[in-house]
């Protein structure tokens, strides 16, 4: 950061012309915003960890309910039924699950989210224009974290980064979601669940 007083005026004044930067959005603001989001619907873009981008649509009822249809070619499946993520590739015919309190993933899709717990949150800030929140499973930090993007005015989520525990990073951008919506349960059943190798 320049310090010399000769640029001070100058900087004093492009901060007077420029619009007010939003403020950071408080843990207690975004665990409620959270709390409140119950059900939901839109489209996604999603960068995976070697670069490519694949879209598709998210369908989100809390507690523990998401559901991630993917586009063709991809044309993949990622459902959490309240207790597990199936991952169906149709191509391969290859099915996987794991359990939902392993993944970061819980963080947001818990009944109550309370990001003011202990050890929960590990990173806080703002840009001017949207609040980041690093946050993990406090008991469990090897699991992974999740970067969670909000803007403002109204609160609303735009994106997650998931943390993996092996240092992989992928990103899900979110379209505009449609809240409050009716979505039935047989949306976040898995496909082949009994066939479906969970690994614990």
């Amino acid at each position: 950061m320049k310090t010399l007083r000769i640029l001070m005026v100058p900087a004093l004044w492009a901060a007077m012309t420029l619009p007010a930067a939003a403020e950071k959005l408080s843990l207690g603001e975004i665990s409620s915003y959270l709390n409140s989001l119950r059900t939901a619907e839109g489209q996604f873009t999603q960068v995976n960890e070697d670069g490519s981008i694949s879209t598709g649509r998210i369908l989100l009822k809390r507690p523990g309910k998401v559901r991630f249809e993917y586009d063709p070619p991809e044309a993949a499946l990622v459902v959490a039924d309240g207790a597990t993520v199936g991952i169906i590739d149709p191509r391969s015919n290859e099915r996987q699950g794991y359990p939902l309190h392993r993944t970061p993933l819980k963080i947001i899709l818990e009944r109550n989210v309370d990001l003011t717990r202990a050890r929960m949150v590990t990173g806080h800030a703002s840009d001017g224009t949207a609040t980041t929140v690093r946050a993990q499973d406090p008991d469990n930090p090897d699991y992974g974290s999740i970067d969670l993007v909000f803007t403002a005015d109204p609160v609303e989520l735009r994106q997650w980064i998931i943390n993996d525990a092996n240092g992989g990073r992928t990103t899900v951008i979110l379209g505009d979601l449609a809240t409050g919506v009716r979505l039935s349960d047989e949306n976040f059943v898995i496909p082949g669940r009994d066939r479906t190798r969970i690994d614990r």
